[in-house]
Order: C-alpha cells, then structure tokens, then sequence
C-alpha cells in the first residue's frame, strides 16, 4: 500500500469513527496506519533539513548542524 492509499484508509477510518464508531481491529489498523504515517513525514523532513546547506562569507557551504541542547 502507497502513502496516498494508506491516507485514504486513515480519512475513511476517521469519517467511520465520527459516524458510527470503529471496531477494536480497526482502531489497530488506524492507529498503525497513523504511526506509519507520522514516521513517514518526520523521515521527509529529516531529509529536507539534512540537504540544507549554509553558505559562507566566503562563497563555500557547510550542512546544517544540529543545535546540541
């Protein structure tokens, strides 16, 4: 299953569960489908951030480091 179908199926489990409510696997099924999901957009935005560079006064780039907390 594609990200686009696993998002349709996360909608369809949603309009369910206002209307009449979802059984116990299919409360599994979204909110396995919801995990699957969060990881893929956090996984992206790992990847943008990680292509980021920083350009130099002097006309050379660095990547982006990590800010240490």
């Amino acid at each position: 299953m594609n990200m686009e179908e696993r998002i349709k199926r996360i909608n369809e489990l949603a309009h369910k569960q206002k209307s009449e409510g979802l059984t116990e696997e299919e409360k599994a099924e979204q909110a396995v489908l919801r995990r699957e999901y969060i990881d893929s957009v956090k996984g992206n935005l790992a990847a943008q951030l990680g292509s980021i560079k920083v350009k130099n006064p002097d006309g050379s780039l660095h990547p982006l480091e990590k800010k240490n907390q």
